[in-house]
C-alpha cells in the first residue's frame, strides 16, 4: 500500500484528476476481457504527457512498484492485469494525432488514440490504415503495438507490426527512446521496433508511434456463402487460395456463432447452415471483378449450398459489421465467454473444426467458432460459467486438447491475441524450454530491474536464496 506522501507526489505530478487510489476507483482495472483474472492494482495513473512517463517510471522504481502499461483494457489474454499490483500505467489520455504527412504517407500519433478513430482521421485525407482488430472502437493504437494485433483484413493487409515505422517510449530504467521512422529503408543496428511490437509492455512503454499508410482500395466486392457442414467451408478457403486469389477478407463462422448472431442483429442469417464465408475482394475495379467471379467459381465447385453478394455499401458493411458483433452475440448466451485464439495453417481448417466439433462432444460443452479463416486462425469459443468449477475444468482440458492438434499440426497459440498471463503454459509448450530462456535474456537486458509488466508471457525466474 503506497504511503499518502508517495499519493501525494503523483497527485502532484499529473494532477488529481489523473490518480485513482481508493479500492472503489481501483476495481474496474483490475482485469481485461479475459474471464478469471482479477488482480487489484495498488494505484492507476494517467499521464497526459510523455516526460510524466518516464517520471513516472522513476517514482515507480524508488518505491517498488511494478509498472502494468494498459490501453482500454480489451485485451484478451490478461497483459494488461497487475498480476503482482503496483502501478496501472493508463495511457489513454495520451490521444493526439501528431500529424498525418500525405507526403510521406505517414501518420504519428500518441498510445491511447483510439484504433477507429485514428482509421477515420487518415480516412479523411483519403489515406488508408488497414489493420482493424474486432475492438477498434474501444481499442488504443498503444495496446494494437503490445498485443501485434491483427484484424479482419489481415489475410491481405497484415497486422500492426507491418505498418509501425517508428516508435518512442520509455525503458525500465526511465530512460526514453526513439527507434524507427520514415524512411522506407532502415537497416541501421538492431531492429529494436520489431523487437518491441508485440512484447506486451514487458520490454517497453510505448507512447508514441509511426504509421505507414497506403492510398485507399478503389473497389470492393463482398460475397457471402453458406455450407452445409463446416469441412466443405475449410475446403473452400484453401482452394480459394490455391487459385492465388488473395481476398482482403475472408471470415468465418459455425452454426452456434450464426445463430447467436442472428439472435442478436437479426439480419436473416440461415440458421440451419453449418457454416459460412464472408469474402472481400478490393483493389483495382477489374481486378476486383476478376477475382469476385474467381471467389464464386471456386465456391461453386466445392459445393456451397447457397452464395450471394452484398448489393451495395450498406449491405456489405451490415454483413461486415454482423462479423464484428459475433463475440458480443456468443457473450449473451452464457455468462462466462472463455475464448481463444488458435491458428493453424489454412490447408488444416478443415481438421480443425472436425476436432473442435469432436472435443466440444467429448468435453460436453457449448463451444461457437468463428475466425479469420483466410489467416487460419479460429477464435473457438466455450460458452459456459465460471462459478461452475466441474464445468471450467472441462473448457480447459477442451483447450488443452485442441492445442495439442493445433502445435502437432504447425501451428501457434495466438495469432493476435498475445500470451500475457492466460497463456504462458501454451507457449512454452510451442517454443520449449530454451526459446523461454531466450526471451527471458531479452526482458533482462531490456528491462534488469524486472519493473515493466512482471509475470507475462512466461513465469518469472525462481530466486536465488
Amino acid at each position: 500500500m503506497l504511503s499518502a506522501i508517495a499519493i501525494q507526489t503523483l497527485t502532484d505530478l499529473l494532477g488529481v484528476e489523473n490518480v485513482l487510489h481508493e479500492k472503489e476507483d481501483l476495481l474496474t482495472f483490475g482485469y481485461d476481457a479475459t474471464p478469471q483474472l482479477h488482480h487489484l492494482p495498488d494505484i492507476v495513473v494517467f499521464p497526459t504527457h510523455t516526460e510524466q512517463v518516464a517520471e513516472l517510471v522513476h517514482f515507480a522504481r524508488d518505491e517498488g512498484l511494478p509498472i502494468v502499461p494498459r490501453g482500454s483494457g480489451t485485451g484478451l489474454s490478461g497483459g494488461s492485469v497487475a498480476v503482482n499490483g503496483g502501478m496501472v500505467l493508463c495511457l489513454t489520455r495520451l490521444n493526439r494525432i501528431r500529424e498525418i504527412d500525405e507526403e510521406n504517407l505517414t501518420a504519428t500519433a500518441e498510445a491511447g488514440v483510439v484504433t477507429l478513430d485514428f482509421f477515420n482521421a487518415v480516412a479523411a485525407r483519403g489515406l488508408f490504415y488497414p489493420p482493424d482488430p474486432g475492438s477498434q472502437k474501444v481499442s488504443t493504437l498503444g495496446g494494437n503495438i503490445a498485443e501485434d494485433a491483427g484484424g479482419l483484413r489481415g489475410l491481405k493487409y497484415g497486422v500492426t507490426r507491418d505498418y509501425v515505422m517508428a516508435l518512442s517510449g520509455v525503458f525500465g530504467d526511465g530512460t526514453t527512446f526513439r527507434t524507427g521512422g520514415k524512411s522506407v529503408k532502415d537497416v541501421a543496428g538492431y531492429a529494436l521496433k520489431d523487437l518491441i511490437v508485440g512484447s506486451e509492455g514487458t520490454l517497453a512503454i510505448m507512447t508514441e508511434a509511426t504509421f505507414k499508410l497506403i492510398p485507399p482500395p478503389q473497389s470492393k466486392r463482398t460475397l457471402l456463402a453458406y455450407f452445409k457442414d463446416s469441412r466443405t467451408a475449410g475446403a473452400a478457403v484453401s482452394n480459394i487460395i490455391a487459385a492465388k486469389i488473395i481476398p482482403s477478407t475472408m471470415e468465418i463462422k459455425d452454426r452456434a456463432t450464426i445463430n447467436c448472431v442472428e439472435d442478436y442483429v437479426k439480419i436473416g442469417l440461415p440458421r440451419e447452415m453449418a457454416a459460412l464465408l464472408l469474402i472481400e475482394v478490393d483493389g483495382h475495379p477489374a481486378m476486383v471483378a476478376e477475382e469476385a467471379d474467381g471467389v464464386r467459381a471456386v465456391l461453386e465447385r466445392v459445393g456451397a449450398a447457397h452464395i450471394e453478394e452484398a448489393a451495395d455499401v450498406d449491405h456489405a458493411n451490415q454483413l461486415a459489421a454482423a462479423r464484428r458483433t459475433a463475440l458480443s452475440a456468443l457473450a449473451r448466451v452464457s455468462p462466462t465467454t472463455l475464448l481463444e485464439d488458435a491458428t493453424v495453417p489454412r490447408s488444416r481448417l478443415a481438421e480443425t473444426f472436425d476436432e473442435i466439433e469432436r472435443l466440444s462432444e467429448k468435453f460436453r460443452l457449448k463451444v461457437g467458432t468463428f475466425g479469420h479463416a483466410g489467416d487460419g486462425n479460429l477464435h473457438p469459443t466455450v460458452l459456459c460459467d465460471e462459478r461452475d468449477q466441474d464445468e471450467m475444468e472441462r473448457a480447459h482440458a477442451f483447450y488443452h486438447e485442441l492445442y495439442d492438434k493445433v502445435l502437432a499440426w504447425g501451428g501457434t497459440v495466438s495469432g493476435e491475441h498475445g500470451i500475457g498471463l492466460a497463456k504462458k503454459d501454451y507457449l512454452a509448450r510451442q517454443i520449449g524450454a530454451g526459446g523461454v530462456s531466450v526471451m527471458r535474456r531479452i526482458k533482462q537486458c531490456f528491462d534488469p530491474s524486472g519493473g515493466l509488466n512482471p509475470g507475462k508471457i512466461f513465469a518469472d525466474e525462481p530466486k536465488e536464496n
